[in-house]
């Protein structure tokens, strides 16, 4: 076992045990003194090994921070002995080998006899590329999960996959402060119109860049090709995407989930790199229960933040915030880390707290809307460019957007003092 997996497991006892504490009393009761000591050590030690496991993401983060180290980290990844590699997606792992000539006859047919052909030759009439493969579904599906890992917004946001990229169009009505009235007998009533708006959801095309591999890596049969492509994919759509999903402006890309919600609550002078209970209490109020009372509601925000979360506790000295564990062959189920009762989502792309800095997100995350076009497309690229170096190229696209849509304030945002 990894020493993060060592560390992983011994947070999840710890959380437990901190989680069957926290609840041995009812929330509007005062836990005893005894208690709340023995609650800080558990917190104290889950503190430490989170520390620990910083230290391991750290490590890790400075080793694909380095293009090299990424690349053999990748590489190390996509190796295996040939007798385990797996069957999936052998039609698109042949593409990726040797091109169109390379799969099988009946996948080639198979593929070609569709109405929207999985294969395709690319135009060009400056490149002699060999053509482009609109991946599988159950790669696509396992692109998308491997993308999570980079963000959160997928995690959370509702999906949606288009036949094409027009703009969509939601109309979009608040009628929460419209009511109705009482009328005398034969007395006419009064008119009342509801205003409606419009939300577009747009797409816009996401390239994971070029990507050079020796032709001996593509074509030694140690190599599984299918999963180091992916990993880079995964690393980089997932990156550039998410930071849009979260942060973007909608002017050339797409609108972020920060940038559309509405303030909910600002830290008082003094308060910009914190947070107290009295904030999150009117955070939390300033998102009508209608929202609140939902599946799925809770918290977003960078890591750091999380941190600064921890420390605080309530009028009845317990914390707000409660580890979560995961469910492995030890503990049974599992729970999420979360905040006055709520998950809380990690999103390292929410600004950290600063002034100004809009750090904390509360609501109903799925009304975030994520929408891909048709499927990612790579293209196997084998122009002279490439051939006089030894190499083959690959470039993948994919066409996404995503946008907020909520017409009532289904997700309210925090934001620290400006001084």
């Amino acid at each position: 076992m990894s020493k993060l997996a060592q560390l992983r497991e011994q947070r999840n006892i710890a959380a437990k045990k901190a989680n069957e504490i926290n609840n041995s009393f009812p929330a509007d009761q005062r836990m005893p003194a005894a208690d709340i000591e023995r609650l800080d050590a558990v917190l104290a030690q889950i503190e430490a090994i989170d520390n620990e496991i910083a230290r391991e993401d750290r490590i890790a983060k400075l080793a694909t921070d380095n293009p090299a180290a990424q690349h053999e980290a990748l590489m190390n990844a996509a190796t295996r002995d040939p007798s385990r590699q797996g069957e999936e997606a052998p039609a698109l792992r042949a593409f990726l080998s040797g091109g169109l000539m390379n799969m099988a006859e009946a996948d080639r047919m198979r593929m070609q006899a569709r109405q929207n052909p999985d294969i395709r030759n690319a135009m060009s009439t400056t490149t002699t590329t060999e053509g482009g493969y609109t991946t599988a579904t159950e790669y696509q599906k396992s692109l998308e999960v491997a993308m999570k890992a980079y963000g959160g917004m997928r995690a959370v946001a509702s999906q949606i996959r288009t036949a094409t990229g027009i703009d969509m169009n939601f109309p979009t009505a608040d009628a929460t402060a419209e009511i109705g009235e009482i009328v005398g007998q034969n007395s006419a009533v009064t008119g009342l119109d509801t205003v409606f708006g419009n939300t577009a959801l747009s797409v816009y095309k996401y390239s994971s860049k070029k990507i050079a591999l020796p032709f001996e890596l593509v074509q030694d049969s140690f190599i599984d090709i299918e999963a180091y492509i992916q990993g880079v994919l995964a690393m980089r759509l997932g990156r550039i995407t998410n930071t849009h999903y979260s942060n973007g402006d909608g002017s050339g890309k797409p609108f972020g989930i920060v940038a559309r919600a509405a303030s909910g609550k600002v830290g008082t002078t003094g308060q910009t790199v914190s947070v107290i209970y009295d904030d999150l209490v009117d955070l939390e109020h300033s998102v009508d229960p209608a929202y609140r009372g939902q599946p799925g509601v809770g918290y977003m925000m960078h890591d750091s933040s999380v941190k600064v979360i921890r420390k605080i506790k309530d009028t009845q000295g317990r914390p707000l915030f409660v580890p979560g564990y995961e469910g492995d062959a030890l503990i049974n189920g599992g729970a999420p880390d979360r905040l006055m009762g709520r998950p809380i989502y990690i999103n390292q792309d929410v600004p950290v707290m600063a002034a100004n800095a809009k750090s904390i997100l509360f609501g109903q995350m799925s009304k975030y809307v994520i929408r891909d076009v048709m499927d990612l497309t790579l293209f196997r690229m084998t122009d002279s460019a490439f051939t006089l170096l030894g190499q083959i190229g690959f470039v993948a696209f994919m066409r996404s957007g995503g946008n907020l849509i909520d017409a009532g304030g289904a997700v309210k945002y925090y934001a620290n003092s400006a001084t």
